[in-house]
C-alpha cells in the first residue's frame, strides 16, 4: 500500500480527495493547505486524515506519493526538492484535470435532471466525452467531445450498435447489472486513453431507459506522468514487490548471469545475493540443468520442472518465463517452490504404507513393455487369467516382472476395485508366516484376521509360492479346494471368496519329484500357467522400448532429463544377457546415468558400467574390461559373492531354505545378501 500526502486542500485536493479514498491501494496519510477552513481540511478530519497548515510537517521517509493541488508553481519545486528520493511527486495540473473532469461530470448530471430539453446544446458545449445508448445497445446519442477523441463522425455512430464503434465497451454490461463503473481506465482503438464512468439510465419509476459513457481524453496526462515518474521509482517498486513475495524469485540477464533473488530464494536455497547476484545461472543448482539457460535458449516457458538446489540439495518446483521487451529476450524469471515438505510427508506416508502393506494394485497391463512375441504372448494369457475366477500361477527367473503381471491382473479382474494383497512366502519363517496368512484365533484384534481373510472378494498374490512349506501348502490347497481357512488356535472354517495369483522361479516338476512340493496343490496352481520369458530371448524386440521405459521414471527420480541412447551403447547392451533379467538392466541405466554430466541427455558406450559375466569359472573375465581399467578388490569380492549364491540358489532350484544350508549361513543373512544383490525380488 503507498502512503500519499496531498499538498493544497482546495477544489482540486478535495477531488483528489475523494478520488484517492476509493483507492484500496493508496493510503491517504496527510492533507495540508495554508488556509486553516479549506473544504478538504474539514473532510480529512472526519475521515480522521492528519490535517496540517505546513506542508512540510507532513513529509517523512515513510511518503511515497506527494499531490501538489495548489497549482503554485513555486510549492511544486519546492516540494521537489523537498521528497524524499523514492517519493513520486505529482504536479498540480493533473490534479486539475482530475478535479475538473469529476466537477464537470458531476455539473453535466445535474443539467441533465433539471434540463433536458436543453440536453443536447448542453452535452455538446462540455470537453468531456459523451455517448448514450437504449437497451437494445443501440448508439441514440453523441456528443462532439466524443466525435474527436474516438475520431469518428457524430453521423457515422448513431444507430450503430455500441460493440461496432467501440469493441471494448462495457456499456452492454452495465444494462445488466445496472451498477455504475466510477473513473474506469480505457485504451481505444485509436491508442487514445481515457478515464471513462459508465452510469445506467433509471427513470424515476426504476425503469431502465439504457446507459451513457462520460469519458475524458488523458493521453497527454499519463504521457506526463511517465515522463514525471524516473526509472529508479519504478525499481524500487518493483525489488519492493519481489522482496515481498513469499514465493522464491530468481531473474536472469539475457547472458544467463543473476540480477535479484528475494529473501524467500535465500531462505530455501541457502543462497545469499553475494553468492547468486552476477553468477552464471547454473550457481544455485545441486542436481539437474538449469531451466534460465533453456529458457533463454528456446524463448519458451518451463513449468513443474523437479531439481535440487543449494548446497543443502533442497528438492524443489520451478516455473521460469522469459522476459521479452519489445521483441527482444532480456533475461528470465523463475518462481521457486519449496517441495520438502512435501517429500517428507509423501515419505512419511510411503513408511506409513509400507508397514501396512500396499492393499492396492499399482500397475495395469499398459505399464508392461511387450514388444516381442513372447513377452506379448504372455500378457495376451494373462488378460485372458484376468477374466476368469481360476487360479493364475505366474512362472519365470527373477526379474522379469510376474509381480507386475500379478498387479495388471488383478486390475484387469472383476475384483479390481476390491483389495490386492502380495506376501512374498520367502520373507518369513513358518509360524509367522501362518499367522500372517490365517489369522491367530487367540491373538490381538489385528492379529486375529489373516490375509487371506482380508483379502475377501479381492485378490492375494503370494510371491515365491515354491519356497513354502508342505505344511503351508497344505492349508492352501485347502483354501483353493473348500473355499475356507482356520486360523491358527481355532477350530471353525471361515469362508473366504479370493482369487489367488502365485508366482515362482522354482522348477515345480523337479520339486515334486523330491517331495518338496505338493503334487495336488500343483495341478491346482497350473490349471492356468502363464511362463514370463527372460529378458535375454527378448533383447532384439523389447531392449530399446524397455530402455526409453526406464528413462521415463529415472530421469524423475534422479532430476535429469536422458532422452535416448546412442547406437554404440544400444549394440553393447545387445550382447549382454542380462541374468537378472529387467531389474538388471534398470541397474545398469541407472548407473549410465550417474556417470553421465549434468546437461548430458544422450548415454553413450562410456556411460555404461562394466558388465559382467554370468560365471565365475574364472575370476579374471567376471568382467568386461580394458587394459587401461582396474577392478576394485571390494567390488570383485562382491561380485563373486553375488554369483556364487545366484548359482548355489539355481542348483537348489531357488529353495532358499537348502541354499543357506550349503553356504553355511542363516536364512536371515540369505535374505540380506539377496537384497543386497537385488537377487529374486520381481520388478
Amino acid at each position: 500500500m503507498q502512503n500519499v500526502v496531498i499538498v493544497g486542500a482546495g477544489k482540486g485536493g478535495t477531488a483528489i480527495l475523494r478520488l484517492f479514498q476509493q483507492v484500496e491501494m493508496l493510503n491517504i496519510k496527510a492533507i495540508a493547505d495554508i488556509d486553516s477552513h479549506a473544504p478538504g481540511l474539514e473532510i480529512a478530519k472526519k475521515l480522521n486524515i492528519n490535517t496540517y497548515n505546513d506542508y512540510e510537517n507532513a513529509i517523512s521517509e515513510s511518503v511515497d506519493i506527494i499531490v501538489e493541488a495548489t497549482g503554485n508553481q513555486q510549492v511544486f519545486n519546492h516540494l521537489l526538492s523537498a521528497k524524499p528520493d523514492h517519493c513520486v511527486l505529482i504536479p498540480g495540473t493533473i490534479a486539475h484535470v482530475i478535479y475538473q473532469l469529476l466537477d464537470e461530470k458531476e455539473s453535466l448530471v445535474d443539467q441533465i435532471k433539471k434540463d433536458t430539453s436543453k440536453r443536447e446544446l448542453i452535452l455538446n458545449s462540455i470537453h468531456d466525452g459523451m455517448i448514450v445508448i437504449n437497451n437494445d445497445e443501440m448508439i441514440t446519442f453523441v456528443n462532439k467531445a466524443a466525435s474527436e477523441i474516438l475520431d469518428i463522425q457524430q453521423n457515422n455512430m448513431l444507430n450503430q450498435r455500441i460493440s461496432n464503434v467501440i469493441p471494448d465497451s462495457r456499456l452492454p454490461e452495465i444494462l445488466e447489472t445496472k451498477n455504475r463503473e466510477i473513473n474506469q481506465h480505457l485504451t481505444l482503438n485509436n491508442g487514445k486513453k481515457v478515464i471513462t464512468t459508465r452510469i445506467p439510465l433509471i427513470s424515476e419509476n426504476n425503469e431502465l431507459l439504457g446507459a451513457y459513457a462520460v469519458f475524458k481524453d488523458i493521453t497527454e496526462v499519463v504521457s506526463l506522468a511517465e515522463e514525471i515518474t524516473n526509472l529508479k521509482d519504478i525499481q524500487v517498486m518493483l525489488e519492493a514487490i519481489i522482496h515481498s513475495s513469499e514465493e522464491a524469485i530468481s531473474v536472469v540477464d539475457e547472458t544467463g548471469h543473476g540480477l535479484m533473488i528475494n529473501p524467500a530464494y535465500t531462505k530455501i536455497t541457502g543462497l545469499t545475493e553475494k553468492e547468486v547476484i552476477g553468477k552464471p545461472a547454473t550457481a544455485d543448482i545441486s542436481e539437474g540443468e538449469s531451466m534460465h539457460l533453456k529458457v533463454l535458449k528456446t524463448r519458451r516457458p518451463v513449468r513443474g520442472a523437479r531439481m535440487k538446489v543449494g548446497p543443502n540439495k533442497r528438492d524443489v518446483l520451478v516455473n521460469v518465463a522469459p522476459i521479452i521487451v519489445d521483441g527482444k529476450l532480456k533475461g528470465s524469471v523463475g518462481v521457486i517452490h519449496d517441495l520438502s515438505e512435501i517429500e517428507a510427508l509423501t515419505t512419511e506416508l510411503k513408511r506409513a504404507r509400507q508397514i501396512i502393506r500396499n492393499l492396492e494394485a499399482k500397475y495395469t497391463f499398459n505399464d508392461i513393455i511387450a514388444e516381442s512375441s513372447d513377452m506379448s504372448l504372455a500378457l495376451e494369457q494373462a488378460k485372458v487369467g484376468a477374466k476368469s475366477p481360476t487360479s493364475v500361477l505366474l512362472r519365470g527367473e527373477p526379474g522379469t516382472g510376474k509381480e507386475l503381471i500379478a498387479h495388471a491382473i488383478h486390475n484387469e479382474s472383476d475384483r479390481k476395485h476390491m483389495k490386492f494383497i502380495r506376501v512374498n512366502c520367502a520373507s518369513y519363517d513358518d509360524e509367522v508366516l501362518d499367522r500372517l496368512l490365517f489369522g491367530d484365533e487367540q491373538g490381538s484384534t489385528e492379529q486375529r484376521i489373516g490375509y487371506f481373510e482380508e483379502a475377501n472378494r479381492g485378490s492375494i498374490f503370494l510371491d515365491e509360492i515354491g519356497d513354502l512349506s508342505p505344511i503351508l501348502q497344505s492349508k492352501i490347497l485347502r483354501v483353493l479346494e473348500e473355499k475356507s481357512i482356520v486360523r491358527v488356535n481355532g477350530q471353525e472354517p471361515v469362508f473366504v471368496d479370493v482369487r489367488l495369483i502365485a508366482s515362482t522361479n522354482v522348477n515345480l516338476e523337479k520339486a515334486i519329484m523330491t517331495n518338496e512340493f505338493n503334487e495336488k496343490l500343483y495341478y491346482r496352481l497350473n490349471k492356468f500357467p502363464i511362463n514370463i520369458p527372460p529378458l535375454r530371448e527378448r533383447i532384439e524386440s523389447d531392449l530399446k522400448p524397455l530402455i526409453h521405459h526406464l528413462l521415463s521414471h529415472l530421469n524423475e527420480n534422479y532430476g535429469r532429463n536422458v532422452n535416448g541412447i546412442s547406437n554404440d551403447a544400444l549394440d553393447k547392451l545387445k550382447k549382454y544377457d542380462y541374468p537378472g533379467n529387467v531389474r538388471e538392466l534398470e541397474n545398469i541405466i541407472g548407473r549410465a546415468i550417474i556417470n553421465m554430466d549434468i546437461g548430458d541427455n544422450v548415454i553413450h558406450e562410456y556411460h555404461l558400467p562394466p558388465l559382467r559375466k554370468t560365471s565365475f569359472d574364472d575370476l579374471d573375465i567376471m568382467y568386461e574390461t580394458t587394459d587401461e581399467q582396474v577392478i576394485p578388490l571390494q567390488e570383485a569380492l562382491d561380485e563373486f559373492e553375488k554369483q556364487l549364491i545366484l548359482e548355489t540358489l539355481e542348483k537348489n532350484n531357488f529353495i532358499k531354505a537348502k541354499t543357506a544350508k550349503q553356504l553355511n549361513i542363516s536364512i536371515r543373512n540369505l535374505y540380506y545378501k539377496m537384497k543386497k544383490y537385488n537377487i529374486g525380488k520381481d520388478t
